[in-house]
């Protein structure tokens, strides 16, 4: 099966997890590429600047020069996806445009994928990225949906006390997080837990998913599980407030 990644460049907790799935991709599948895209954590393309007063606005003084600080290090001496790709002969596509342009669709169809794997990525996809491969597009989200649907999961979670979280990997529609669901797992959310251990231990447990997800497509054992809109939760980027009663309650970022 040939397969095609969309995700960005996050210097914090992806790099080793698209290694790890790299490597433990079944040798039948041949990875064609990686759109990689800038990360955009607020859903949105903004300037490098822009992400930077959001962040502290938002978050705070201590979180933001924590991320500062991490990222700062991770450029100097991190490997990043974009490093783990050129070291495992990946090829890389850059696009200029919006990934539904109609040059961007025009990249993506000469690599003719058979599967499209959506990794945080930013952008909805629209019906024509939707059925240019002939298994779909899958895409991995931090929660057990159809609950949760949405910006940082995580986050939510935490805040509403929940006492685990899910983690899910879904066929792709136009919606947000609404198509059917092909793997689904939940890991508990320890007293102790930071938002940190907690994206760290979801991501290696949703790159297993996405492994699962692969082999029950080519097996045609698809058993798709219902994401509900009845049952559904929807939520969008914190505001300085939701930040400010996630940490009155003890609540830890790191």
């Amino acid at each position: 099966m040939k397969i095609l990644i969309v995700t960005p460049n996050e210097p914090f907790y992806l790099a080793d997890n698209i290694k790890f799935l790299i490597t433990n991709l079944s040798c039948n599948d041949q990875l064609i590429g990686c759109v990689l895209l800038k990360p955009t954590p607020y859903g949105k393309r903004i300037t490098f600047f822009q992400k930077a007063f959001r962040t502290f606005k938002i978050f705070g003084f201590k979180f933001f020069i924590y991320y500062t600080i991490k990222y700062i290090y991770s450029k100097l001496f991190v490997v990043d996806v974009e490093r783990i790709l050129i070291k495992s002969k990946i090829p890389i596509i850059q696009l200029s445009k919006n990934i539904n342009s109609n040059e961007s669709l025009s990249i993506l169809k000469e690599l003719n994928p058979d599967l499209i794997i959506s990794i945080l990525g930013n952008e909805i996809f629209k019906r024509p990225i939707l059925e240019l491969p002939k298994n779909g597009c899958l895409n991995l989200h931090t929660s057990k949906l159809p609950k949760y649907r949405g910006m940082m999961p995580t986050f939510w979670a935490m805040l509403n006390d929940e006492k685990e979280i899910g983690i899910s990997v879904f066929l792709m529609d136009e919606g947000i997080d609404t198509g059917p669901i092909i793997s689904q797992a939940t890991t508990p959310i320890n007293p102790k837990d930071s938002q940190k251990n907690i994206i760290q231990r979801t991501k290696r447990i949703g790159m297993e998913l996405i492994i699962e997800s692969i082999e029950k497509i080519k097996t045609n054992s698809v058993q798709f599980i219902e994401n509900e809109n009845q049952e559904s939760s929807y939520f969008t980027y914190p505001k300085k407030e939701d930040v400010k009663l996630f940490l009155k309650k003890g609540k830890k970022f790191f």
